[in-house]
């Protein structure tokens, strides 16, 4: 499930499939919430949103876009919020939750990290054979996520464990004193 957070629409994607086999969509619609509520009960709306799409397609893994610093400031604030409730929501359920930046999900849909909107579009169109591209935005995105976890999610998960397996500390062999 790849979720491309935001305080007034929060796209949610699932794709389903494997690295060497074709992709398919399975679902994709954006939780969206009024900008007249307070900041609280818009947060409760996305935290509801996303808890019933993790309910209904119980993915293996979660993908969050990664909040990085923007030319408008005023949106920072609402995408970290969003953002910390899709991780909740994942981490509640035991899930793995892989946080990828925009340039990196640009990179691994349309091979280009500086690919505009337009690129990475039809390549969401090209690689799930859809007619359209699912709108708003959001929703490409949060598809775009998707597929990026899972293309480079199984191969980071193997780096990542086998990381770990050389930062554990070794076992020694047993050391004996013989008596006489």
């Amino acid at each position: 499930m790849g979720i491309d957070p935001g305080l007034t629409r929060c796209g949610i994607g699932v794709v389903e499939g494997s690295v060497g086999r074709p992709l398919s969509l399975v679902d994709v619609n954006v939780v969206r919430t009024s900008s007249d509520l307070p900041v609280a009960e818009r947060l409760v709306t996305i935290e509801r949103g996303i808890d019933a799409w993790l309910d209904e397609y119980r993915p293996d893994a979660v993908a969050v876009e990664r909040v990085f610093a923007r030319s408008d400031s005023s949106t920072i604030m609402g995408t970290a919020q969003a953002s910390g409730i899709a991780l909740v929501c994942a981490a509640r359920r035991g899930l793995p939750v892989a946080l990828h930046t925009p340039s990196e999900v640009k990179a691994a849909v349309s091979g280009n990290g500086r690919a505009d909107k337009a690129q990475v579009g039809a390549m969401i169109t090209r690689i799930l054979r859809l007619e359209t591209l699912p709108k708003p935005a959001d929703a490409a995105d949060a598809l775009a996520l998707a597929i990026t976890h899972i293309w480079r999610g199984g191969a980071q998960a193997r780096i990542d464990a086998a990381l770990a397996a050389n930062r554990r500390p070794r076992a020694t062999a047993p050391t004996f004193r013989s008596r006489a």
